[in-house]
């Protein structure tokens, strides 16, 4: 099964490759020209076409790229002339560790408030956390951020506003510094989360096995907890695998507010600068990103419900 499933990757990891290197032959005008920048000699653009190979038919130059790509070779940064892969790793665990507190906060605070949504469904409780999940939903993620800047940084100076500290140098700075940005990207992603398990919550207490459950008086919360919410969040696994990606893209507005040296903030000033390998590069990592964690995320659903690895045998 696992096999199986990593050859359906191939395809998947080809069209993502194929799609994020023709951005630069959709730019209008000359790739070569707008890469020069400030240097307009025929010689420099010469140069650029020749190190991009943008004298060869497209396909051509597509497999040369990927034959680069597929041994760790993303190009080099033409502002810098920094090796793209080993910019993405030293910004990396910025935005890692961000995204994944990010993912921490909602799942966690997303779990008990969709179960007990479902376990009170149309009540006061329920109609409450309804309604407040569909206002944060309304949030885009660089206004919550100016919101949390203004009242904890701000006015009650409990956080600070800006820049970052590696873990290495102090683990409490660190941590201060990474939960307001961790903060702004969670929030919206908490009422999608308690959204979806409240409505397939409510669904699996339906069924029989929670009747029985009843039957046998085992407490509420193990019946909840235990026997409900397995089964009820293949739905908060999907899209937590879908955002992952959105997660760092919702880090290059974010990471800009606070001022934090991540791919985010990396990714918006290349864009800036008009650097396109990189821009084409950190694009084509976060593509990889996605595909990976839905990847990750079928192998868990088979974990989560031996129905589906059972059902994968069969058919093999």
């Amino acid at each position: 099964m696992l096999l199986r499933k990593l050859l359906t990757l191939v395809p998947t990891v080809l069209l993502v490759s194929f799609l994020t290197y023709v951005l630069v032959d959709l730019l209008p005008g000359d790739a070569a020209t707008l890469l020069a920048g400030n240097d307009p000699r025929q010689e420099t653009i010469d140069a650029i076409r020749e190190e991009l190979n943008l004298n060869d038919p497209l396909p051509v130059r597509y497999v040369k790229w990927l034959g680069d790509v597929a041994t760790g070779d993303f190009g080099r940064s033409f502002r810098t002339n920094q090796p793209v892969l080993e910019a993405i790793g030293e910004r990396l665990p910025i935005t890692l560790q961000i995204g994944l507190m990010a993912l921490l906060f909602a799942i966690i605070l997303s779990i008990p408030l969709g179960v007990i949504s479902a376990y009170r469904a149309n009540t006061a409780i329920d109609k409450t956390i309804t309604t407040v999940s569909f206002g944060l939903l309304a949030i885009p993620n660089f206004v919550m951020a100016l919101v949390l800047l203004y009242v904890f940084a701000v006015r009650f100076r409990i956080f600070p506003a800006v820049g970052w500290t590696r873990i290495t140098e102090d683990l409490g700075e660190n941590i201060k510094r990474s939960i307001l940005p961790a903060l702004s990207l969670s929030i919206g992603q908490l009422a999608v989360y308690t959204r979806l398990l409240r409505t397939d919550m409510i669904a699996t207490l339906q069924e029989d096995f929670v009747s029985m459950a009843k039957a046998k008086g085992l407490p509420t919360w193990r019946i909840l907890f235990t026997h409900a919410l397995r089964p009820s969040s293949f739905s908060l696994l999907t899209i937590v695998g879908l955002q992952v990606g959105g997660l760092i893209g919702g880090a290059v507005i974010v990471e800009q507010f606070f001022a934090l040296p991540g791919i985010g903030r990396m990714l918006f000033e290349a864009i800036s600068q008009r650097d396109l390998v990189l821009v084409q590069g950190v694009v084509l990592f976060i593509g990889l990103t996605t595909v990976l964690a839905n990847f990750a995320v079928d192998l868990v659903y088979s974990v989560l419900d031996p129905r589906i690895r059972r059902g994968s045998t069969r058919a093999a």
